[in-house]
Order: C-alpha cells, then sequence, then structure tokens
C-alpha cells in the first residue's frame, strides 16, 4: 500500500474516532441532562457562597439550612430556614426569616444576573428599634443614605423580575423590649423589579387588627438601607374598607378609607379620608354620616400617631382638631388626645349624636372649643371620655313645649309684661290683634348660653353657665349625669322687673313688699335652684341664700 493509501486510512479512522466521541459525549450530556432535571444538586461550597453574598448585600450574618439546585430545563433553586441577623447582632430576632423558597429563572437570564421569580413561604421582617435620634433628620436621612453612599452596591447587580410571599409579617420592635411590638400582617404580598440600588414596586393586601378592617396598599419600598433597616423608604397608597368601629365601646359604624403614606418603615406621614356613612355614639343611638380629611405622622418605633390636622363633618356640623394617639406607661391601650375647635356647629347635630331622643332637645348655633381625652382601658367611651373647654349657644330654642313654654313665659315676667286672667292679650305686652293668641305662641323666644364645661366619668360639670333670655340672665354652675340625665344647678336669676311686677293679681300686691330685698343696682336678683331631669326640670327659689 502506498503512503497516500495509509493516510487515507488514517483519516477515515480519525473521522470515524471524533463521530464516535462526539456521539458518546451527546448520550453524556444527555444523560446529565437528564440526571439534573431529575437529582438536585447539593454543596456545602455553594450554600456557603449563597449565605455570604447575602450576608455582604444586607450588611448582616447570614445563615442558611438546606439549599438544592437543578440546571435543567432551566434553573431552580430550593432552600429552607434562611436566617438574617442585623449586623450579627443574635440578641435581637432576626432581622429577616424565611421558612422556605424557591428560586427559578433561565441560564441566558442568570447569565445576565436576571432572576425571574422567587417565592418565599414564611416570610418574617422584624425590624429593630432605631437609635432613638430626632426622627425629622432621620427620615431624610435615611432616604438619601438608602440612594446613595455606602447603602448604593457598586457593580452589576441582581435583581429578581417578581417576588411572592403570602402570609407574610412586618414586625417593628420596640425601643422597651418589654412592650409588644407592631405588626402587619401581609396575607398577600407581590413585588416587581428587586434590586439593590433601586426601589421595587409592590402591591399587598392586609387585614388591620382594631378597628378590623381589610387594607388594599400598592407603592415602592426601597432601596434597602443596611445600617438602619428602619431608614429604608416607602411611598404608597391604600384603601381601607370595612373597617368595624363597634370594637370600640361606645361607638359603632363601618368605616372606609383612602389616602398616601410616604417615609420610612420607622415613621411614615399618611394623609387620608374617611366615610363612615352611619357613625353611632350608642348612647345617643342616632347614625349620621361622617366624613373626615387627616394628616397623621404614625412613629412604628412605639406605635404612636401624631395627627397634626383633621377636619371632620357631620349633618350641618364641621370641625377641626388635632393631637395624636399615644402609648400610655404600663397600662394596655392607647389615649387619644385632641384640641378640637367647632367654629360653625349647630346644637342640634351635637344632640343627635349624644341624646337618645327622637329630636334634639335643643336647638340653635353652637361655638366651642375643648380639650378632648379618651384614656385606654375596656370602658365605654361616654363613661371614660374627658372634655375641658369653653362653649356659646346663640339663638338657643328647645324643641319640648313644656320646657319652651317655661323660657317664654320666664322672659314675660322678667321683663315685667302681664297678661290678664282671662287670657287676652294686654296692651302692654304689644301682642297680636284683639282675640288672636299671645305672640309669646307665636315666636317662641330663643336663649343664649355661654360657658365652662368639664367631663369626666360620665358626669358634666358647668363650673360656669350663663344663661340670657329677654329680660333675664340665669347665671348658674351645678352637674348634668349623662346617663340619669339628672340636673343639679344652683345660682342667680337676674331680672329687669321687680319680683312683685313678675306676678299677677294678689300675690303681685304682696310681694311689693320684698321688692326691696331683691333689688340691687337697679336689677332684681334672686337666688335659684335647678333639679330634677332633663325630660322634667324643677325651677325653685334657693331661699337658703337669701340671708
Amino acid at each position: 500500500m502506498g503512503p497516500q493509501y495509509a493516510l487515507t486510512d488514517w483519516m477515515a479512522l480519525n473521522r470515524r474516532f471524533w463521530v464516535i466521541a462526539a456521539s458518546i459525549g451527546a448520550i453524556v450530556l444527555a444523560a446529565l441532562g437528564v440526571l439534573a432535571t431529575r437529582i438536585p444538586l447539593t454543596s456545602e461550597g455553594f450554600r456557603t457562597r449563597v449565605a455570604s453574598a447575602l450576608g455582604e448585600r444586607l450588611g448582616s450574618e447570614v445563615s442558611l439550612g438546606d439549599l438544592s439546585l437543578r440546571l435543567l430545563p432551566s434553573i431552580h433553586v430550593e432552600g429552607r430556614d434562611l436566617a438574617v441577623h442585623h449586623r450579627g447582632r443574635h440578641d435581637l430576632p432576626p432581622l429577616i426569616s424565611v421558612t422556605r423558597f424557591t428560586m427559578s429563572t433561565s441560564l441566558v437570564r442568570m447569565w445576565n444576573k436576571d432572576v425571574q421569580h422567587v417565592r418565599l413561604e414564611g416570610l418574617t421582617i422584624q425590624i429593630p428599634p432605631g437609635d432613638g435620634q430626632d426622627h425629622e433628620r432621620g427620615e431624610h436621612r435615611g432616604i438619601e443614605e438608602a440612594s446613595k453612599g455606602e447603602h448604593h452596591v457598586s457593580g452589576k447587580q441582581v435583581v429578581i423580575q417578581t417576588l411572592e410571599a403570602n402570609d407574610a409579617r412586618i414586625v417593628i420592635l420596640r425601643r422597651e423590649p418589654a412592650k409588644a411590638p407592631r405588626t402587619w400582617e401581609l396575607h398577600e404580598l407581590k413585588a416587581q423589579n428587586l434590586g439593590a440600588n433601586t426601589p421595587m414596586s409592590f402591591q399587598a393586601m392586609l387585614t388591620n387588627a382594631v378597628p378590623p378592617g381589610r387594607i388594599e396598599t400598592d407603592g415602592s419600598f426601597g432601596p434597602w438601607h443596611r445600617d438602619e433597616p428602619g431608614h429604608t423608604p416607602v411611598f404608597g397608597r391604600f384603601v381601607f374598607n370595612d373597617a368595624d368601629l363597634s370594637v370600640f365601646k361606645g361607638i359603632a359604624g363601618t368605616l372606609s378609607a383612602h389616602g398616601t403614606y410616604g417615609g420610612t418603615l420607622e415613621r411614615l406621614k399618611v394623609s387620608g379620608e374617611t366615610d363612615t356613612p352611619a357613625f353611632v355614639v350608642k348612647v345617643g343611638g342616632h347614625p349620621v354620616p361622617l366624613k373626615t380629611r387627616y394628616e397623621a405622622i404614625v412613629d412604628a418605633t412605639n406605635g404612636n400617631t401624631t395627627l397634626e390636622r383633621i377636619d371632620a363633618r357631620f349633618l350641618d356640623t364641621s370641625l377641626v382638631a388635632k393631637g395624636g394617639v399615644y402609648e400610655v406607661e404600663g397600662v394596655k391601650g392607647r389615649k387619644v388626645l385632641l384640641d378640637i375647635d367647632m367654629p360653625d356647629a349647630r346644637l342640634e347635630d351635637i344632640m343627635r349624636l349624644a341624646v337618645p331622643t327622637s329630636g334634639p332637645p335643643m336647638t340653635g348655633a353652637l361655638t366651642l372649643k375643648t380639650a378632648f381625652e379618651i384614656p385606654p382601658g375596656d370602658v365605654d367611651v361616654v363613661d371614660k371620655l374627658r372634655l375641658d373647654g369653653r362653649f356659646a349657644i346663640e339663638n338657643g330654642r328647645f324643641t319640648n313645649r313644656e320646657v319652651q313654654g317655661k323660657i317664654n313665659e320666664l322672659s314675660k315676667r322678667a321683663s315685667g309684661r302681664k297678661r290678664p286672667p282671662d287670657g287676652r292679650p294686654s296692651e302692654k305686652d304689644g301682642s297680636a290683634e284683639k282675640g288672636g293668641p299671645p305672640r309669646d305662641t307665636l315666636t317662641p323666644v330663643t336663649s343664649d348660653f355661654a360657658g365652662r364645661f368639664r367631663l369626666r366619668n360620665g358626669n358634666l360639670e358647668l363650673p360656669s353657665l350663663v344663661f340670657d333670655v329677654p329680660g333675664a340672665v340665669v347665671d348658674v354652675n351645678g352637674h348634668y349625669a349623662l346617663r340619669r340625665e339628672s340636673l343639679a344647678f344652683g345660682g342667680q336669676l337676674v331680672m329687669d322687673a321687680k319680683v312683685s311686677e313678675a306676678m299677677t293679681g294678689w300675690k303681685s300686691v304682696l310681694l311689693k313688699v320684698v321688692d326691696p330685698l331683691f333689688r340691687k343696682d337697679g336689677k332684681t336678683v334672686v337666688p335659684i335652684k335647678i333639679q330634677g331631669t332633663r325630660h322634667n326640670p324643677k325651677f325653685g327659689i334657693n331661699f337658703g341664700e337669701l340671708f
């Protein structure tokens, strides 16, 4: 055989060898592919590298339980018992803990550091308390530092396209370890575009504890603040539906609200509106439509809420308030403190809330300023509500005909106007034409009230109450029991007319003798007392004050 034949044979053999080798390689790769789809790959080194990378990104110590990997047909990672301890502090609960997680993506996406989907089960995020610095300064500093400086991670970062974490929890730990943390239960949580240096968008649904109701929210979260997780920025909007107010003793109604929030995890500014179509104070029992607009600051480190402004309106009455909801040392629950200003209110609207009658006992224009406090405790609102303020009523009229009749009679007698025994109008009182009814029955006398008040333990104290009708001024002090509706007042009646001029017939003649006893500075001053109930008040002279 010539050399050319030997060379030809060698080339043919070589081709056969590579064909065989390629076939064997293909078979091996196919087998490995089948194994990769069937058998998870586990490695202590792989688990350690993943934990180390997470710890570096979060500035924390990370521990990880089981971890497995499948390569084909796509990358699939499963892990368990993930725990992240902020700054390695094991004296605090883990910053992040996950019972089980899965990750899936393609080889091409992974090459570009792009993760398609992550699912977390048993996610709990527990934010440690801040350092107690000024909140306003800390809030702005946190937002700025989370977006630049040492909190900005250099280089191309892994981005998670979508994340799901149902039944997750966010817990804000307190500076005082003995106090219960603030917890939000997130039944549904979805997030998009999770990266180290950019905010992620999210949607969540959670149930508020008190008052109970469903909250739906969406917004942006991050970038993550590694040194102070509580300074991580968050912005969004919310809708709060079907909140049952009857969990607060003494009131009832179903509240809905919507609004926006922004700031950091530790401190959020919230602006919103509420609507309660049938708000009820149970002692009154009458539903009224209540709408409010508010601006508030929520301090998640202690759960306190500062109400910068509340504008509320029900029926024809409006009010402005500011204050807050604060925790009380050593007491379960929170207290509500407000400063309320009602420059343009209607007395009948307030009465409808507080008095259990078919109609308001009194009508008129009302102005009021008061400090408002509801202490914590499992007690009816009426029994624990505290008020301390001033009020004025203009053109007040009683709707009870008997009570208003007594007011009309008081004004008539105090002015010295009299009516003949037969009931016809006299010339002196200037009533209607002959044969017509007296003017007093056609035009009820209006009354003006002004004074101070204090409400404690369901008892309304009036240390100063001035009641003004044409011809007379009543200046009294005393108290009114809200539940028993009982009256106990004492003071004085100041009249234009003399005592004898306020009476008719033989009583008028007899009383001329005592006129000087009651006259002071051209006025008649009579010590009086008011007792009985709201339905049946009894007026009388306090003879003990005469001498």
